[in-house]
């Protein structure tokens, strides 16, 4: 088998305002692997500061795959293998014992005919820019609505939230709002005090991860129910899982295969959180359409109860062509368009 490995830099159509600060472009590398004819693509989307893996760390990776594929992919399920590596390794390798067009988990979805509910998601910004967003959203049709928080004064965030509630009750919008670790311990509980009043469906992360004896305290006594994503990074070992959840008992959990140990990981982590009545959802992490899809294909096999967060292929200006596209609130894939990598490879 031979490697190769194509760095390429997606341009946001407008600045994304993240808890990471304001990016204007992310850089994604595609791993390509080839054996007797044919072609296998991954993709591989670190964040750095969020990642638990660094770029250097990405790269040296490559490295050792491109000087010697067969092996390195032979050992592609070691928790030593950076998350985003990994998860590039997997879907290459699947692209690769399928057909090479990127249908790598045939069912409904990728014939057409089901769609997957997917999660509106309202951008950090000026107050009057998330109500823009989410009055665009709610025209579309989306029911579920998802908001990143911490950015602003609480006070504002909160208005923002009323005023969606003033008009939607949760009948009829669902609404998920992400702290990012933003709140402080001693005053989390009262604020998710105030959240709980505007029966949001759950919080991300609300203080920041590793603040297990806080974390446990927040989930045992909120109102709110806690979803956890940034608690779950660098966490490999399956012992260390199941501690985790046993410790902490939240009531969700957000998965990015990019993020939290590639596919093979997050079917761990769902295999646990189900044996504990843990709820579950899986998010996309600003991939490219080619990562997007395969998240995409793999979670569908896994029947979802609830809306995913997965994106949606509009954020760059220089995505790559794909058979993604989104109708009212669900994520579709037409079987009739291909993937077309132009100026990529």
């Amino acid at each position: 088998m031979k490697a190769r490995v194509l760095e390429h830099k997606l341009q946001f159509k407008r600045p994304a305002g993240t808890s990471r600060g304001v990016l204007n472009h992310r850089r994604v590398w595609y791993l390509i692997l080839e054996k007797e004819g044919r072609v296998g693509v991954g993709e591989c989307a670190p964040l750095p500061g969020l990642s638990a893996e660094t770029i250097p760390e990405v790269e040296q990776a490559f490295a050792a795959l491109t000087a010697d594929p067969d092996g390195f992919c032979a050992q592609a399920a070691q928790q030593s293998i950076p998350s985003s590596v990994r998860f590039a390794v997997e879907t290459a390798l699947r692209d690769l014992e399928q057909t090479g067009t990127q249908l790598l988990f045939p069912s409904s979805f990728t014939r057409g005919d089901k769609g997957i509910p997917i999660n509106g998601l309202i951008w950090m910004g000026a107050p009057s820019f998330m109500k823009e967003q989410v009055r665009q959203k709610l025209d579309l049709g989306w029911r579920c609505i998802k908001l990143k928080i911490g950015a602003l004064q609480f006070e504002e965030e909160l208005a923002i939230l009323k005023s969606i509630r003033a008009e939607y009750s949760a009948d009829d919008i669902i609404l998920r709002v992400d702290a990012n670790g933003g709140f402080s311990p001693d005053k989390v509980l009262d604020r998710m005090g105030q959240l709980a009043e505007l029966d949001l469906h759950s919080i991300e992360q609300p203080i920041a991860k590793g603040q297990w004896p806080q974390m446990a305290q927040v989930c045992k006594q909120s109102p709110l129910d806690i979803a956890f994503d940034e608690e779950l990074i660098g966490i490999t070992a399956r012992e260390d899982k199941i501690r985790l959840l046993d410790t902490l008992a939240p009531h969700y959990l957000v998965l990015k295969p990019s993020l939290h140990g590639g596919m093979k990981g997050c079917d761990e982590w769902i295999e646990l959180a189900d044996e504990r009545g843990i709820g579950w959802w899986v998010t996309s992490y600003l991939e490219s359409n080619l990562g997007l899809s395969a998240i995409a294909q793999w979670v569908f096999l896994k029947q979802p109860h609830m809306h995913q967060g997965l994106g949606t292929g509009q954020l760059f200006t220089n995505n790559m062509a794909s058979p993604l596209q989104i109708r009212g609130e669900k994520l579709f894939f037409d079987p009739g368009k291909r993937f077309i990598f132009p100026g990529i490879f």
